[in-house]
């Protein structure tokens, strides 16, 4: 029997009217427009377009939007300074600097210049330290998309067995942490894990997020498991994930597509962190 196939866009579109509508609660109660500011390095065309889908969004959404637009050669001081501007900016609630940056700008140095209570992306050491705490502040967008993805879809995670593929600040810490808070079993896998497929195997929840064109194949999922593709890679003309998706499809039990799986989650989730963001300060102010 073949996999559910998880409809990310469905669930992005349910979590996005539900924050246009609390973002215009917002918006009456304080007189107050959340605002997003992105900023954007040179000329990545798969940067620009991720920019442009945020842009939309926000609009959509009733969300204030500014998009900054920097040369390639921009200088380390030049894009602190800027980052500095926004963090004074009454009127910007959320900040998000676009990666990746080129090579000559230390990204961590401008992540962790944004305010912590400005950081959408939720990457700064003060967020991803609550997140350790289990404080769910502001949430890297992707994990908590995920996160909301399983629950929209009545798939439980208390006391399953979770694995992860790919150990990134972005994506495969942050994804434990949550996954752990809600009483899971978690491990985390990486290019040293030895037996990889024997560990894959034991998993109820697999989630591969490693930037590897069809990475996992039907050897490496367990009947009935729950297969969330986090992975975007252009190969050819084609878009795919870092799972097999014919392969998946005969074995595991439910499945997220590429594209139009955890993709429309991401944005989702920016926009709902903007808001809580606009909250907080509100709240601090």
């Amino acid at each position: 029997m073949a996999a559910i196939v998880l409809d990310g866009k469905r669930i992005a579109d349910q979590i996005h009217e539900k924050t246009r509508a609390d973002i215009e609660v917002f918006r009456t109660d304080f007189g107050v427009t959340p605002g997003l500011a992105v900023v954007i390095v040179g000329e990545n065309p798969a940067s620009r377009v991720y920019v442009t889908r945020k842009h939309k969004a926000c609009k959509s959404a009733g969300i204030l939007s500014k998009v900054v637009e920097l040369p390639e050669t921009v200088t380390e001081d030049d894009l602190l300074r800027q980052v500095d501007q926004l963090n004074d900016d009454r009127h910007i609630h959320g900040i998000l600097v676009q990666l990746p940056l080129p090579k000559h700008i230390n990204s961590n140095l401008i992540l962790e210049r944004i305010c912590p209570v400005k950081d959408v992306d939720g990457f700064h050491p003060t967020n991803m330290g609550n997140l350790v705490l289990g404080k769910e502040i502001l949430v890297p967008c992707t994990p908590y998309g995920i996160i909301q993805m399983l629950e929209m879809s009545g798939i439980g995670t208390d006391g399953k067995r979770a694995v992860i593929i790919g150990r990134s600040n972005i994506v495969g810490k942050p994804m434990a942490l949550l996954l752990l808070a809600r009483n899971a079993t978690v491990t985390i896998c990486h290019s040293r894990t030895r037996n990889l497929p024997e560990v894959t195997r034991e998993a109820d929840i697999l989630i591969a997020a490693i930037g590897q064109p069809k990475f996992v194949r039907r050897d490496m999922i367990r009947p009935g498991a729950v297969v969330i593709d986090v992975g975007i890679n252009r190969v050819g003309t084609e878009l795919v994930g870092d799972v097999d998706f014919d392969e998946a499809m005969a074995i595991a039990g439910y499945i997220s597509p590429v594209p139009g799986g955890v993709g429309p989650l991401t944005i989702a989730m920016l926009l709902h962190n903007t808001l809580r963001a606009a909250r907080l300060q509100k709240a601090g102010s």
